[in-house]
C-alpha cells in the first residue's frame, strides 16, 4: 500500500497557496496544456497501480522525471526535446518475481516544430523517438535501443486543448533474451485551463504491442493547479487511472493513482 501522507501535503499546497497575481499566469498556463511549447518546464509524475500479474498481487510505484527543453533553431523553427526517465519499485508483478528497484528504460524524443500555429490554429511537431536501455534489469527494461517516429499535433482555444501525441519504436540492436520490441503509442489528449488557474485534463496512454498483438489503455484524469512558490511557479496535479485493457494475466488492473510536480523556467 501506498503512504497517503504526500498526498495529503499536496493537497494542502494546492489549496493554499496563493494564485499568480503576474499579468502572464494565464499564458504559463495555457503553454502547460501544450507538449511542445516554448517554456523550460520539468515534470515530476508518479503513478500508482495495483492487481498486476495472473494472481493480481502485484503493486508498482513509478516516478516519471519528464524535463522539457525548447531549442531555438532559427526564426520560424524550434526543436522540443522531451525525456521521459522512469524510476521504478515494484513487487509481486508475477510468482516469485519479488521486489525490484531501479531505472525503467528512457524514451527520448525530438519535436521540430513551427513556431508559429497554421493558419487554422493547429499546433505541431514531427522528429524522432528514441528508447534508451537504461533499466537496471530484465524486469524493468528491454535492454534493447529502439527507434521511429513521433509526433504532436493540437489546437488551443477558449481555455480547452486537444490533440495527439504519438510514436512508434521498433527494436533496433540491443540483447535477444528478451522479445522484440515493436509498439506503438498513442495519447489522445483533452483540457480546460479556467481563469483560475485550474487545469482539468483527459487522456488516455495506450501502447499496443504489435509482437504480441496486446493492447495496454489506462485512462487519466487530473486536476492540476498552477501557484506560486517563493519567486517560482509550479504546477501541482492529483487524479486517478482506470486501467481499460491489458495484456490477460498481466494488469494491472481497476484504478489507480496519479500525481504530479511541474517546476517551471520561463523565460
Amino acid at each position: 500500500m501506498y503512504r497517503t501522507q504526500p498526498i495529503t501535503l499536496l493537497l494542502a499546497l494546492t489549496l493554499a497557496l496563493p494564485a499568480f497575481a503576474q499579468e502572464n499566469a494565464a499564458d504559463l498556463a495555457k503553454k502547460l496544456a501544450n507538449p511542445i511549447a516554448n517554456l523550460i518546464s520539468v515534470p515530476l509524475q508518479y503513478n500508482y497501480d495495483a492487481d498486476i500479474g495472473p494472481d493480481e498481487d502485484g503493486t508498482r510505484s513509478q516516478l516519471k522525471i519528464q524535463p522539457v527543453i525548447p531549442i531555438t533553431l532559427n526564426d520560424d523553427w524550434n526543436v522540443i526535446s522531451r525525456t521521459i526517465v522512469p524510476v521504478t519499485l515494484q513487487s509481486d508483478i508475477y510468482p516469485g518475481a519479488g521486489t525490484r528497484f531501479g531505472l525503467a528504460d528512457t524514451t527520448q524524443s525530438f519535436f521540430f516544430s513551427p513556431k508559429a500555429p497554421t493558419s487554422g490554429g493547429w499546433i505541431w511537431g514531427v522528429g524522432p523517438a528514441l528508447l534508451i536501455p537504461t533499466g537496471t534489469n530484465d524486469q524493468l527494461g528491454a535492454s534493447q535501443w529502439g527507434v521511429g517516429p513521433t509526433f504532436v499535433v493540437l489546437k488551443q482555444e477558449e481555455g480547452w486543448t486537444y490533440g495527439m501525441l504519438a510514436n512508434q519504436i521498433w527494436g533496433v540492436a540491443g540483447s535477444d533474451r528478451l522479445p522484440d520490441i515493436d509498439q506503438v503509442f498513442l495519447q489522445p489528449f483533452v483540457s480546460k485551463t479556467t481563469k483560475t488557474l485550474w487545469t482539468f485534463s483527459l487522456n488516455t496512454e495506450s501502447t499496443y504491442n504489435w509482437e504480441a498483438s496486446e493492447w495496454s489503455v489506462p485512462f487519466n484524469a487530473v486536476a492540476q493547479k498552477l501557484v506560486k512558490v517563493g519567486k517560482f511557479p509550479i504546477q501541482f496535479g492529483l487524479g486517478a487511472r482506470y486501467w481499460a485493457e491489458t495484456p490477460e494475466n498481466q494488469g494491472p488492473d481497476n484504478f489507480g493513482l496519479r500525481a504530479q510536480v511541474t517546476f517551471l523556467f520561463p523565460k
